[in-house]
């Protein structure tokens, strides 16, 4: 008789890491409809200042990514997490009191500083309870925290700008991550060796899978020589080029949509969050199908192509052709989210434990890199052109560099280990 690997692991873990990565996105994205709903003209924020603005969380986010993984490697990524929670929150609400221009540029960067260590700690976290063969679906449950964070976002944060101000919105949307970082603490462990909710044969089953897969991975002596490897070097790069489609959208979709004609910011979210409702298909297609054939590459790559054909064919359209150009664009970010779990399945699957953590830090640190480029440029092209059809070839070229060259890192990453058998308890 078999039985699943510590089943539990799955309703205990994934509905907190879901929860902790949803409100680090809900106080890094709420920024764009803060910047459509009166922020900009009440503080005197010019369309450069408010692309600087948008942008400067991911240079803070940029680097501080490395340092916080490896302090959750070799420490705590749950007391890591942790603070993180308590002080981003407060920041979040720091932004709805802030009353000049040069406090704003703080608070952005610092919340970028705060969030840096989160998507790498989670990532490395949830590789300690969870097995090559759910990893993919593991990683997607917790980046779907961004897409359905922002589908829900996006309505609530329309109807509290237009109810109460931009300014309460970011209190109200500040608050929940502080009361949460308590039940993290209460709630999580860093190991499976720590968890009194699995018995003696759960650990030790999960343990020896998780050792057993380390034995088909050739070892890397440091960090340094992991961050040299062609297969960083080049992941990084792809992740950079990704994340400008990605963040250019995420960040200007609200004023892309609320300079429609007749539209309000009521609309402008209510439209906002249905990419995302495609992009929560999408991602849990593709983990699902990346785990069951073990295959990473080919649930990479065809969706970022999709998403470059997507905003080139949005920007042909015009703004003529209104709800054309809003269903391609509707693709373009569904297709862009759908990688996500396979892409970060892949570096634990080629580089040993002892270096996993921060070559995933250093990959997203330039993802985070790309996103400064992505929001930063796409709203200087929207302000200086008076349009959006620059930003969309932008994003287009970005993402189709970035699926050519997931075509030139990765091998087919098939593995050659089956999974161990699971003795059942003893009765």
């Amino acid at each position: 008789m078999q039985k699943a690997l510590a089943p539990a692991r799955w309703y205990r873990l994934i509905p907190i890491a879901f929860i902790t990565y949803s409100l680090a996105y809900l106080d890094r994205a709420n920024f764009g409809f803060g910047a459509a709903g009166g922020m900009a003209t009440d503080l005197g924020i010019t369309p450069a200042m408010s692309s600087l603005l948008g942008s400067l969380f991911f240079l803070g986010y940029f680097f501080f990514q490395v340092p916080g993984a490896i302090y959750a490697e070799k420490r705590s990524a749950k007391k890591l997490i942790f603070w993180s929670l308590i002080l981003w929150g407060g920041l979040a609400m720091a932004t709805g009191i802030i009353s000049n221009i040069n406090g704003l540029i703080v608070i952005r960067f610092m919340l970028g500083v705060v969030e840096s260590a989160v998507m790498p700690a989670m990532l490395l976290f949830l590789s300690r309870w969870f097995t090559k063969s759910e990893r993919s679906r593991a990683n997607t449950f917790l980046i779907l925290g961004n897409p359905v964070t922002i589908l829900w976002m996006s309505v609530l944060s329309g109807y509290l700008v237009n109810a109460v101000g931009w300014r309460w919105m970011f209190i109200w949307e500040g608050v929940p991550a502080i009361i949460w970082a308590f039940f993290w603490w209460k709630l999580v462990q860093d190991k499976p060796q720590e968890a009194n909710w699995l018995d003696a044969t759960e650990k030790r089953n999960l343990e020896a899978e998780l050792q057993r897969e380390q034995q088909g991975i050739k070892p890397v002596k440091n960090y340094l020589a992991a961050f040299r490897s062609r297969i960083v070097i080049l992941l990084s790069l792809q992740y950079a080029l990704w994340s400008i489609g990605v963040y250019g959208f995420v960040m200007w979709l609200p004023s892309m949509l609320n300079a429609a004609p007749d539209m309000d910011i009521v609309k402008t979210g209510w439209l906002s969050a249905v990419p995302y409702l495609l992009a929560i298909i999408g991602m849990l297609a593709a983990s699902y199908f990346s785990d069951k054939t073990l295959n990473r590459k080919i649930f990479v790559w065809p969706f970022l192509l999709i998403g470059a054909v997507a905003f080139y064919g949005s920007y042909l359209l015009g703004t003529n052709h209104f709800w054309l150009s809003f269903t391609l664009l509707v693709v373009a970010g569904g297709a862009m989210y759908a990688p996500y779990g396979p892409f970060f399945a892949i570096i634990p699957e080629v580089l040993p434990k002892n270096v996993a953590g921060g070559a995933m830090a250093l990959i997203n640190s330039f993802g985070a890199l790309g996103s400064f480029v992505g929001s930063y440029i796409v709203g200087y092209l929207n302000g200086t052109t008076g349009g959006f059809g620059a930003s969309y070839l932008f994003m287009a070229g970005s993402l189709l560099l970035s699926a050519v060259i997931t075509l030139v890192a990765l091998k087919p990453i098939r593995s050659p280990i089956q999974p161990t058998p699971i003795l059942a308890k003893p009765e």
